[in-house]
């Protein structure tokens, strides 16, 4: 098994390109939201290109789930061929229960909450453009940072990130080389 995370990807289809060549040999792809749009107070450093980057996802190899996030808009939505779920999906896959939120409506107990009432062993968030990775109360809790606008820094850069579910665990990978950030096994 290997499951893709991402979120914040906000129209950067450099982003999406980076995340595909380590989602490479997925079985799926679950994007935590903030998929197209993206406010003027993020102040773009990269390629922002929304009809590609929606076109980029309708033609992926890896099939993608979409939780809405709060930048997603109906109108942007239009350009997606893949539905885009709100506030949350739930994806199943073998033994493993995901559950997808952006994060802007819910703190870290409600994730909680919400993961062991669906019986998820992962939940995945995104908004915080800030990658994290930890365990509480028998649900993971992964945060894959934003592949096109981090707010995390390593060393003094800003380092992009994805998410990685394996059998063996989760990963939470810089877009730019696949160096893990952080690990966490079953």
């Amino acid at each position: 098994m290997k499951i893709g995370a991402i979120s914040d990807t906000h129209g950067a289809p450099e982003a999406w390109h980076k995340a595909m060549r380590l989602f490479e040999g997925a079985d799926l792809i679950v994007h935590a939201g903030d998929v197209l749009y993206h406010p003027p107070r993020l102040r773009p450093d990269r390629e922002y290109d929304l009809p590609e980057l929606a076109r980029l996802i309708n033609e992926s190899p890896i099939p993608v789930i979409i939780a809405r996030g709060n930048c997603d808009s109906e109108v942007y939505e239009e350009l997606l061929q893949v539905p885009v779920q709100s506030p949350y999906a739930l994806v199943q896959h073998g033994n493993t229960r995901i559950v997808v939120g952006h994060g802007h409506l819910t703190d870290r107990d409600a994730m909680v909450r919400l993961g062991k009432k669906y019986g998820a062993s992962v939940f995945v968030s995104g908004h915080t453009h800030i990658p994290s990775l930890e365990r509480v109360e028998g649900v993971v809790l992964l945060n894959p940072g934003s592949a096109a606008i981090p707010k995390f820094e390593k060393d003094g850069k800003l380092i992009g990130s994805i998410g990685i579910i394996t059998n063996e665990g989760i990963r939470v990978l810089s877009i730019e080389d696949g160096t893990v950030l952080f690990e966490l096994g079953w």
